[in-house]
């Protein structure tokens, strides 16, 4: 029993910043909340159509922001619960595709609404609806702005564990886990943040609209920057859903199994028979690794080998002689 306790491990590979971004998506998600009960209560007294329609809209991307503050919570709380074979480092990237979902339906919203108004024109009051655009404009560059500082790269220790602090699995599996420096990004910061980058870019195309508008008549301008708008945010939508979809699905880091494969099979003493890397956590990749090796190998060599691959976080290998 003591011998199995020494060589327990967690399965925590949550990223290094994720308290941080945790922190920052939640004030984002405040203060997008605020704005957005604002437009809405200024649009019922008002009875302007632009605030309440601003509102509402505001109102998918809070939610989308909080679909990504809570998956934060739920992978901290749950961190190291059994349950989760893997840990919860997947959380984010689960939260990431919903959001990517709700931002795919915001962009198909905007682009059927700009196309009704484009062969449907309708009043449009300039002035009241810029002074909107103006202030959702200075709220998103805010909210991008705490947001971007944990939006960027950096060196991850999940474990804390020194990087050759092995744990035997069987008699000729084991796990490594160890310190890694990736530069992988957060699938659901990246959502929160391509959430406020969307809302800052229809904001930015419908002040140009507006003022054109305004002050030149042209009034199909505002309605052909809404299809432009929605285009670009549906093509941010789509890159989010199939980079959070690899994750889900277990696609194999091809980058780090071809770094295994050179590390390896740089000489003829080993052949690796199966391979298996997939990402794990926003910086962290769990491997399986099946290799035929010559007699004077052994599977502690082969994990000494493979300490060099600083990414892998959770390595198992099967050793066979030839």
């Amino acid at each position: 029993m003591a011998l199995a306790q020494k060589h327990t491990h967690e399965h925590v590979f949550l990223g290094q910043s994720h308290d941080e971004n945790a922190r920052r998506t939640l004030w984002v998600v405040v203060l997008t909340f605020v704005m957005m009960v604002g437009e809405i209560a200024a649009g019922y007294v008002t009875g302007s159509m632009a605030l309440l329609a601003d509102g509402f809209h505001m109102a998918t991307h809070a939610g989308a922001l909080g679909i990504a503050a809570a998956a934060y919570s739920f992978a901290r709380r749950n961190a190291n619960n059994a349950r989760f074979s893997f840990g919860t480092g997947k959380v984010g990237d689960l939260a990431g595709f919903a959001s990517a979902l709700i931002l795919m339906m915001v962009a198909l919203g905007i682009g059927i609404e700009s196309l009704m108004r484009l062969f449907q024109p309708t009043q449009v009051a300039f002035g009241e609806a810029t002074l909107i655009a103006v202030a959702g404009l200075l709220v998103n560059i805010v909210s991008a702005f705490m947001l971007s500082g944990g939006h960027g790269h950096g060196h991850h220790d999940h474990h804390g564990h020194p990087h050759h602090g092995h744990h035997p699995h069987t008699e000729n599996d084991h796990h490594a886990h160890g310190k890694h420096h990736a530069h992988d990004g957060d699938n659901n910061l990246r959502s929160a943040y391509v959430h406020v980058l969307a809302d800052a870019l229809t904001s930015v195309l419908a002040i140009g609209a507006l003022l054109a508008g305004r002050y030149l008549g042209w009034v199909w301008l505002d309605p052909v920057m809404g299809i432009v708008g929605a285009v670009v945010i549906a093509k941010w939508s789509v890159g989010l859903i199939r980079q959070s979809a690899n994750v889900l699905l277990d696609v194999t880091d091809e980058h780090v199994a071809q770094e295994i494969r050179d590390v390896l099979e740089a000489d003829d003493k080993v052949q690796i028979t199966d391979l298996h890397v997939w990402k794990v956590g926003p910086d962290a990749r769990a491997a399986i690794v099946s290799v035929l090796a010559k007699v004077d190998v052994t599977a502690q060599e082969v994990r000494d080998r493979l300490s060099a691959v600083h990414k892998v976080s959770h390595l198992t290998i099967e050793c066979r002689t030839a």
